[in-house]
């Protein structure tokens, strides 16, 4: 365990997590200072506004998961030897508890959120955290050796990890996201490889056998591999067969009591009942569990009915894989709101999809340009309509629709461009619908 008492330690990014972890570092004695693009209104810590020699006289340097590691303040920390970390990697230090880690390009939040409640509906201490909500840090002061500890992590925070490992590990897929940040598929892999690369042979990493990259992870790690989302039944796998989710050689449930619409959400429910499994809870309490789980908010959340017309906020869908889970999940009749900051994706996939099914389509934000030429590439039939912002849009679509159709924010986008967090443009969506 590292002692931080007196220690001169600098935070690179004033958010959630940083601002957590400057907490956690000055409860321990730590000499904190925090370092951001922007004036920030926190008047607890020192500040400096990023420049490259920021980190001059910092022994440590805690990146932030929002901060790319190429900035001229990192590159110029690394270059007189200053160790780089993240938030999780410092929690590590002293989290207690059996790691239950969830990472993936997509489904990874309703997994966590499912697996915690699995563990809670099975009498367990359960502690839920990372990118879901809770800073890791923030768990540890709760954590105790007998603590189940539920971790949401993103490529963002495994890129840094050192020591930190998990018992049990999940990789749900690796679909191309966040290629602004990390540029190749490469890179990305390797940072979401790290999560299973840090394990040890006493430990079960659990991997998607239906999703390529994914599956390729099972050479990377010394853990013990576990396969869900499988056809084929066997001891060391979870399987969908003949309608029902199978635990090894028995069956679990059938597909029909999961309460969540799409098949995504079948292999949601694999994946968390894996780690359930592998953590000793009882088949028929892991049944239970998942029949009561009242899913995650934006993600293919039921909003309202108006005069027929169902609304659902999917605004967790970041990225064109997630968009198409979305689209899978209904049947037809969509009206479908597409748009926000651009992620270097290729939106063509989605014409496909969309072909039967979309009634209108609805583009709003900075990357609407990109999506109305790649979709009108793919398929210049399709119905696109450039509405700007949200409210335009369930206004422009609002006296088109009939009885039985869905409107569904599902971006397949970042939200920077027009609001704070993905969490904020669902909350507005849902707002909007419900002043109608």
């Amino acid at each position: 365990m590292t002692d931080h008492r007196n220690k001169k330690t600098l935070i690179v990014g004033a958010g959630k997590s940083g601002l957590a972890a400057a907490r956690y570092l000055r409860a321990r004695g730590a000499d904190v200072t925090i370092s951001d693009a922007k004036p920030q209104s926190q008047t607890e810590f020192p500040q400096t506004t990023q420049n490259e020699t920021d980190s001059d006289g910092f022994p440590l340097i805690i990146q932030s998961p929002g901060v790319p590691l190429e900035l001229p303040i990192f590159e110029h920390a690394r270059a007189r030897g200053a160790r780089i970390i993240g938030e999780l990697e410092l929690a590590a230090e002293e989290l207690s508890g059996t790691i239950t880690a969830i990472t993936g390009a997509n489904g990874k939040t309703t997994t966590t959120a499912l697996i915690g409640h699995i563990f809670q509906h099975a009498g367990r201490h359960t502690l839920v955290g990372g990118n879901i909500g809770v800073p890791v840090t923030d768990l540890v002061e709760p954590s105790t050796q007998d603590s189940n500890v539920v971790l949401e992590l993103s490529s963002f925070q495994l890129e840094t990890i050192e020591t930190f490992k998990a018992h049990t590990s999940l990789v749900l897929n690796i679909t191309p996201d966040h290629l602004d940040r990390h540029h190749t598929m490469a890179r990305y892999i390797d940072a979401k490889a790290r999560l299973v690369e840090t394990q040890t042979a006493d430990g079960f990493t659990v991997l998607n056998a239906a999703e390529p990259n994914a599956r390729a992870l099972a050479t990377r790690t010394k853990a013990k591999v576990i396969w869900f989302n499988t056809t084929t039944l066997a001891e060391n796998a979870v399987a969908s067969y003949d309608h029902q989710i199978w635990l090894g050689l028995a069956p679990l449930m059938p597909e029909s009591d999961i309460p969540l619409p799409g098949r995504h959400n079948v292999e949601n429910v694999m994946a968390a009942a894996a780690a359930a499994w592998l953590a000793g809870i009882a088949p028929a309490t892991i049944a239970e569990a998942v029949k009561s789980f009242p899913g995650v908010e934006h993600r293919i959340e039921f909003v309202r009915e108006l005069d027929g017309v169902r609304y659902y906020n999917d605004s967790k869908a970041t990225n064109v894989d997630a968009a198409e889970k979305a689209i899978d999940a209904f049947h037809g009749n969509l009206w479908i709101i597409l748009g926000g900051k651009d992620k270097y994706s290729d939106y063509r996939p989605l014409a496909a999809r969309l072909k039967p099914k979309a009634k209108g389509i609805l583009l709003i934000g900075a990357a609407a340009p990109i999506i109305r030429q790649h979709l009108s590439e793919a398929d210049p039939s399709l119905p696109l309509t450039d509405c700007d912002t949200l409210e335009v849009a369930i206004r422009t679509a609002r006296p088109l629709q009939a009885r039985g159709d869905i409107v569904l924010l599902s971006p397949a986008c970042a939200s920077f461009d027009q609001y704070q967090s993905y969490e904020h443009r669902g909350r507005s969506f849902k707002t909007l619908v419900n002043s109608l």
